[in-house]
């Protein structure tokens, strides 16, 4: 393979570049460049309150004064454990406005996993909803947090709805008072308190802009150290990716979490850059998600097959109008053949999958607007260079076809893992990123995910990849989502296992699902065992935890 020219290139599309500039400059300069253009656009909309994109800016150099202020400089990590709303952007643009490092935090962590993060990460300022004070305020005195700054749901609500949301909150129990003489700072008093001129950093793009941490499904999870240049390069890939968007004109639903790295960047960022309005959902609620589609006509809506999955079942559908929908990117799992062609019937848009991981700011790979070959992540981005090396050594180049671990290079590939020295060597060699994904490239430079390094199943001598058996099963009619996992067996060593959530109102046997994959599938590849239940355990983002699927097959196989 040829560095300088890529085979794949040729299966770009006409119109996008192969190679492009990366201004030498903060991420915050794209907020900056979008204020200029249009500074009365509407950055952001939260539950009927509006922001405009002048209005953010004044917010954000006001937070960023805030937090130098009280002694947070340059380099220092700053905790966000906020769901999707205006005071995320704010204090993630406001960390890096002074050239401190943002530390998303799930709000859903429990306190090890709080303690684990903060820890790991040194932080010493949290910026935290109101609801999660108690955890926050247990955990904190063991940690290096020095600050600790809350927010509530009500601080950016419009009139009158600021002052109905504490009403309804009691009443519901989902209100909590934080103990006076705590030492918590109130956000919006100092927003309101300082001023808007932020002090004067010199941020470089290869200064450390972000910590983003990995999803922990295969352990304590590890801080992937990425760049402003990694953010920024990876929002221009995709932005030269999707040429079609009119830039201060598009409306993103953003309802993946932007503690994500798939949140962060196809929503947040990349909405920014080309000064786009920004519908925030805090949390996946069906019914939220299809009003807010209707209401604000969006037009781009970035999700995980899960959510298009909850849609396409959703029995009340047809009330809703989702053909304002231009494009949907979907990444975090495997996005079904099924799912994807049943979703664009159904909205009018188009639903391509992409690929990426943390460690990448997260995009590599993207299928073209125009079509995509069947089960493939698509071609490598702009600069960004790939290659399948066996996946026992990773020290041999595998030929078109073959099956190995995907490795990539490229502008938005990670520095390495904080303080992991260790981790580092084995996942980066000479540039190249081995993702610990198995996968194979056709001759057009398709990327095609056979599966996890670590969820391939090897059950009597033979290697079953998860994803093709689920490819499967998303193909059977009273099937709405499915996945299957490796699980202890005394005579094969592993055995297929497949966990299925039917469609509304439908039964099914353990033998008829058996049957139908006998029917698509190779012998050893059929589920031995078949679960019907009514929910998988799933990260924020919608990726199904097989991990937590096999730890409880072994603990019942113990009893």
């Amino acid at each position: 393979m040829s560095e300088n020219s890529p085979f794949w290139i040729k299966s770009y599309p006409e119109e996008v570049r192969a190679n492009l500039e990366y201004p030498d400059a903060s991420l915050v300069a794209n907020l900056d460049e979008t204020v200029k253009k249009y500074p009365n656009r509407i950055a952001t909309i939260f539950m009927d309150g509006r922001l405009t994109y002048s209005q953010l800016k004044e917010q954000v150099d006001r937070m960023a004064r805030a937090l130098s202020d009280r002694g947070v400089k340059k380099g220092d990590r700053v905790g966000m454990m906020l769901p999707n709303t205006p005071q995320e952007v704010i204090s993630f643009y406001a960390a890096l406005r002074i050239g401190a490092v943002a530390v998303g935090i799930n709000p859903m962590y429990t306190e090890r996993e709080l303690s684990h993060q903060l820890k790991d990460s040194g932080a010493e300022t949290l910026i935290f909803l109101d609801l999660l004070a108690p955890k926050v305020l247990k955990v904190a005195p063991e940690t290096p947090v020095k600050r600790l700054i809350a927010t509530g749901i009500k601080d950016y609500l419009p009139f009158p709805k600021n002052l109905l949301y504490p009403i309804m909150a009691k009443r519901s129990g989902q209100w909590v008072e934080i103990p006076s003489g705590s030492g918590v700072l109130d956000f919006k008093k100092l927003i309101k308190a300082s001023s808007p001129n932020p002090p004067a950093v010199d941020v470089r793009a290869d200064d450390l802009a972000v910590l983003q941490y990995t999803g922990g499904t295969t352990g304590l999870s590890k801080g992937a150290m990425l760049t402003h240049r990694n953010l920024a390069a990876n929002v221009l890939q995709l932005a030269e990716w999707d040429l079609e968007s009119m830039e201060g004109t598009e409306t993103y639903l953003c309802v993946l979490p932007f503690f994500h790295s798939f949140g962060m960047t196809v929503c947040m960022n990349a909405a920014i850059y080309g000064g786009s309005t920004m519908v925030l959902v805090p949390r996946f609620d069906l019914k939220m998600v299809l009003e807010s589609i209707q209401k604000y006509k969006v037009n781009v809506f970035p999700g995980t097959p899960t959510i298009y999955v909850a849609i396409i079942a959703a029995p009340d559908l047809n009330k809703y109008d989702l053909t304002s929908i231009r494009i949907c990117v979907s990444g975090g799992a495997p996005l079904p053949l099924e799912v994807q062609l049943k979703f664009q019937e159904l909205s009018g848009g188009r639903l391509i999958e992409g690929y990426g991981l943390s460690e990448t700011s997260p995009i590599t790979h993207s299928n073209r607007l125009d079509g995509r070959a069947e089960g493939s992540i698509g071609l490598p981005f702009p600069d960004t260079l790939c290659k399948i090396m066996d996946s026992e050594t990773g020290e041999k180049e595998l030929s078109i076809g073959e099956v190995g671990e995907i490795c990539v290079k490229g502008p938005q590939v990670m520095k390495g893992y904080w303080n992991k020295p260790e981790e580092n060597e084995k996942v980066l060699r000479d540039g190249w990123f081995y993702t610990g994904d198995i996968g194979h490239m056709d001759e057009r430079g398709m990327t095609f995910i056979v599966d996890r390094k670590k969820d391939l199943i090897i059950a009597g001598g033979y290697n079953i990849y998860p994803r093709e058996v689920e490819e499967v099963l998303y193909e059977h009619p009273k099937v709405m989502e499915a996945v299957v996992a490796g699980v202890k067996d005394p005579y094969r060593g592993e055995t297929v296992k497949a966990y299925i959530i039917l469609k509304e109102g439908n039964t099914a046997t353990d033998q008829e699902i058996i049957a139908f994959c006998k029917e698509r599938l190779a012998p050893y590849k059929v589920p031995k065992k078949v679960e019907f239940r009514t929910e998988l355990p799933k990260t924020m983002v919608g990726k199904i935890l097989r991990r937590v699927l096999v730890e409880e097959d072994n603990k019942k196989q113990e009893n």
